[in-house]
């Protein structure tokens, strides 16, 4: 179905995949020299980073955007970061769409204020705001704004547009504010790997079912983590581009960084469809182009496939699924035990009636499930059927408003109603647990991006516990037709007859505020009494204290779980706010033991002795005395921060506040085995926290130990490789071994500023 190709490869002719250990081979085809370092020039993706960079470097690149895309639990804090550090216009199209928190639905106000807030934005600044319930932000940015050849930034993790040659990357909103700044988003040269799509796909298998088989093959042994992922070969000629989108946008559940496909007809044809021919270019390998690795994908072997909770890479085929429930099903009840740490049950077996697994949830929504042919494809599978009057139900989210349209106009709304589907507007909701929560104990099947750990908006604290599958919007159709008995596509015979998509802007230019290059001065910004500026923060000390005020063993650790997603969205523009929930879900005690280390490094900003207001710290300034080299060092000008020890931390979103939540709480460092995305380091680096590594097994400290750094800003302007570090605790100090990875020299003076905000500050007042 899916294999991985140890070691590198040579494509020739956009056709025949070589392995590098194979080299003389390519060159008895072409007769030509070959040499990894010249045919990987040959990649698509090296001929955009190439046309995007601004360094005289290839190895360490400095990119510029063509535009940018926040949606609305995430444009305030940005137009708020870039405020603060003297931003006057957006300098590139900005996109702030409202599709996250567009329900209005909790905390009063607080949703429409932000909304408010980014019309004026637009308005002032000069951008392009998208109303709620209008479109969600990745179908508008492929409608509207991806082309061939162009990048993209945006602030949700699934900024993804390569099925339409665009190469876009999700981070936090540090970046963005760079970008509004004018300065560059800065990043080694990835690795490349080909995508080698062959056969066809089977009328019953979507686009997710390809997307999970390639997230079971390469998530957990990281093959293209931080790696561009380079769609070629002739099975993409047997996918129209909106299949192609729906398998795009789940490139980020692989932790790649980018993603970007060869273009063809169907590529022009959708570019010219959605009024925007000029955004076609032909984008193809050369005849030699190597990579860094391959994945090469049978198209004709797949089947429907199904990701079982609690994560996108744990695949099975549904009919494996279904042939071994039992055991299958013992083992993930084991993983929600593990999850719910006695707080909650969430149960399967009981789920199993007459050897059939019951499910009681469908949702077919979002960036990934809402568009147009996997809507097509659900209404036919449904045409003149029933979804039952039991306990299941089936909601369905059409991606925008043209979309809607055309499928009112073609009747696929009416074939869905009538047989029992709730359709409702264009919203992100259940992707992240702010719509369509399940009942407790229940299980959701979607077809939207992830499946984490109580993501569809369950809270084990409160002894609720619910669970979500990813599956393909075909088999949720043919579920939804057998009354919620899990169900496979491959058991019907429907599939297949989608007409083309009749796209119709009228509505966009209609409600869309297009302010691109037509800033406003003179506007002032809404403001809501839950908009709050970002606290002051102070720039890092010459030697810091860390004390552990949490330490997580999980062998992964989610940006969800680090600052949940769903309801606390609405907190997303008072950051104070939203920092109460900091590790909520999986540490409760956290938020209250970093404020008190953070009200006891206020209290020595002050002019107070620390010690007073922590009387543990006098031992520990006793011991640090003791520390070679820390003899004369005035324990009075240590800086007390809070620390999280995390395996890997920051599988998922690209939400700046994972990071910023800890930060304005006191936290000063993470200390981690690996970061298990570059947006979530980003994150932490523009939030002027330390992202040390590890050296061996977290053995030497628990929870309420100290961690002393002495000299930590003269390491940041040194090797990084070896950091000296001691674990103060029983009255001695133990030395440990920290590391970090390279950092570039502004992510080096962002952290020793304290913050990006002071960073910028600094330059614009030197």
């Amino acid at each position: 179905m899916v294999k991985l190709y140890d070691g590198g490869v040579y494509l020739v002719n956009g056709q025949e995949i070589v392995p590098e250990a194979e080299a003389a081979k390519v060159e008895q085809m072409t007769g030509k020299k070959v040499c990894p370092e010249e045919a990987g020039k040959g990649t698509i993706a090296y001929s955009i980073l190439k046309a995007h960079n601004t360094s005289k470097s290839m190895k360490h690149l400095r990119i510029r955007f063509d535009s940018m895309a926040s949606h609305d639990i995430t444009f305030v804090g940005i137009v708020q970061t870039a405020r603060a550090s003297g931003m006057e216009k957006f300098p590139l199209p900005y996109v702030l769409t409202n599709c996250h928190n567009s329900l209005c639905a909790v905390g009063g106000t607080i949703n429409e204020d932000d909304h408010m807030f980014g019309l004026s934005a637009a308005k002032k600044y000069g951008g392009i705001y998208v109303p709620p319930h209008i479109a969600v932000i990745h179908q508008y940015m492929r409608e509207a704004m991806a082309g061939c050849g162009k990048m993209i930034l945006g602030s949700d993790s699934h900024t993804r547009y390569g099925a339409l040659g665009t190469m876009a990357i999700g981070e936090g909103g540090g970046e963005l504010g760079k970008q509004l700044l004018e300065d560059t988003y800065d990043v080694a040269y990835p690795g490349v790997i080909a995508v080698y799509l062959d056969g066809k796909p089977a009328p019953c298998v979507g686009p997710q079912d390809i997307a999970l088989a390639i997230i079971g093959a390469v998530f957990k042994n990281g093959y293209v983590k931080n790696k561009v992922m380079e769609f070629v070969g002739p099975g993409i000629s047997t996918m129209t581009t909106d299949y192609r989108n729906g398998i795009d946008v789940m490139t980020t559940e692989t932790t790649c960084l980018s993603s970007v496909w060869k273009t063809d007809g169907d590529t022009k044809e959708y570019l010219t469809s959605h009024g925007r021919p000029e955004d076609y270019k032909e984008l193809d390998p050369a005849d030699i182009a190597y990579y860094d690795g391959c994945v090469y994908v049978d198209l004709s072997s797949i089947k429907p496939m199904i990701a079982l909770p609690f994560h996108p890479s744990n695949v099975y085929t549904i009919d494996e699924l279904n042939g071994n429930l039992v055991d299958i099903l013992h083992d993930v009840e084991t993983e929600a035990a593990f999850i719910a740490r006695g707080r909650a049950k969430f149960t399967l077996m009981d789920k199993i009636r007459d050897g059939k697994l019951h499910v009681q949830q469908g949702i077919i929504a979002g960036c990934a499930g809402g568009t147009y042919s996997n809507i097509v494809e659900a209404a036919n599978m449904l045409r003149g059927k029933s979804c039952g009057n039991g306990e299941f139900s089936l909601d369905v989210y059409p991606s925008s408003q043209p979309v809607f349209i055309d499928l009112t106009r073609k009747g696929y709304i009416a074939d869905l109603m009538t047989a029992g589907a709730i359709v409702k507007t264009a919203f992100c909701g259940p992707c992240f647990g702010a719509g369509d929560t399940p009942m407790h104990n229940g299980l959701s099947v979607r077809h939207t991006t992830r499946n984490f750990p109580n993501r569809e908006g369950s809270k084990p604290g409160e002894g609720q516990m619910a669970a979500a599958a990813l599956m393909d919007a075909r088999s949720i159709a043919a579920t939804a037709a057998n009354g919620g008995i899990l169900t496979s596509a491959a058991d019907y015979d429907v599939w297949g007859n989608v007409p083309a998509h009749d796209f119709d802007d009228t509505v966009y230019r209609a409600r869309v505020y297009q302010g691109f290059g037509k800033a406003q001065p003179e506007v002032s910004l809404f403001d809501g009494p839950n908009i709050k500026p970002w606290p002051e923060l102070e720039p890092l000390a010459d030697n810091i204290l860390l004390k552990v005020c949490s330490k997580i063993l999980d062998e992964v650790t989610t940006t969800d779980e680090l600052i949940p997603s769903g309801e606390t969205s609405s907190f997303r523009s008072n950051p104070l706010g939203l920092a109460e929930f900091t590790l909520s879900r999986r540490d409760p005690e956290y938020v209250w033991r970093s404020k008190e280390v953070d009200r006891t490094e206020r209290f020595r900003v002050s002019g107070g002795n620390a010690a007073e207001k922590d009387p543990a710290l006098a031992e520990v300034y006793k011991v640090i005395s003791t520390i070679p080299g820390s003899e004369g060092v005035d324990v009075q000008e240590i800086e007390i921060g809070s620390m999280v020890y995390a395996n890997k931390p920051g599988d998922g979103s690209a939400r700046e506040q994972a990071a910023s939540c800890q930060r304005v709480i006191g936290g000063l460092a993470n200390i981690t085995q690996e970061y298990a995305t570059k947006r979530y380091r980003s994150n932490v680096m523009n939030w002027g926290m330390v992202p040390f590594h590890l050296k061996g097994a977290p053995d030497a400290f628990e929870v309420g130990d100290y961690i002393y750094i002495p000299g930590i800003r003269k390491a940041l302007d040194g090797a990084l490789s070896d950091i000296r570090a001691y674990v103060i605790k029983e009255g001695k100090a133990t030395e440990i071994g920290l590391y970090i990875h390279d950092m570039t020299e502004n992510e080096r003076e962002i952290v020793k500023a304290g913050c990006l905000i002071n960073f910028n500050r600094n330059r614009k007042n030197a």
